[in-house]
């Protein structure tokens, strides 16, 4: 099981598509979204959309991703049939803070590969870490596309995105 969280941004224009002459004014940083997804050989588990308690998106930081494993993520797992799966996560300041490395121990035991985990994170290696080599990727390919103008509407193209994700082109990433 490897997780991980992205930012995925609501792309837009700058130019008046009926008139190119015609510059129209845009935020210095884009609207974003932080979503997490988790995914092995038989599946995805999620995506999760980081939000606060008034619906309005966030970043993550150790307490939402704490929140987020033990009221979305653990529910979720065990929905699936899987027993003595592996752990991995890559070494965000949010993932790996001692309160979050220590609920995923006490989740998955010796079966924790991160940064300061049982088993070390091994950086930057597209083998073992196929959410940043092939899922997210993939996922931005189709969702950009799209030109969603909306946060709504990015979030809508995220979930159809991944929900469209068959068993087989898993089975090819993991």
């Amino acid at each position: 099981m490897l997780a991980n969280a992205v930012y995925i941004a609501c792309l837009k224009g700058t130019e008046s598509e009926a008139n190119p002459q015609v510059y129209l004014e845009t935020p210095l940083h884009p609207e974003k979204l932080t979503v997490w997804c988790a995914l092995w050989a038989g599946g995805i588990i999620g995506p999760y959309f980081f939000k606060n308690d008034g619906g309005h998106n966030v970043t993550v930081n150790g307490d939402r991703y704490r929140a987020m494993i033990t009221t979305f993520f653990i529910p979720e797992l065990n929905n699936h049939d899987v027993q003595e799966l592996w752990f991995q996560q890559d070494g965000a300041t949010c993932h790996t803070a001692r309160a979050t490395i220590d609920l995923l121990k006490d989740t998955f035991r010796d079966r924790l590969i991160s940064r300061f985990g049982p088993v070390n994170w091994p950086p930057r290696s597209c083998d073992l870490t196929p959410l940043d080599y092939f899922l997210w990727d993939y996922v931005k390919s189709l969702v950009y596309a799209n030109k969603a103008q909306t946060l709504d509407h990015l979030e809508d193209n995220i979930r159809r995105v991944i929900a469209d994700i068959r068993p087989q082109m898993l089975e090819l990433s993991c």
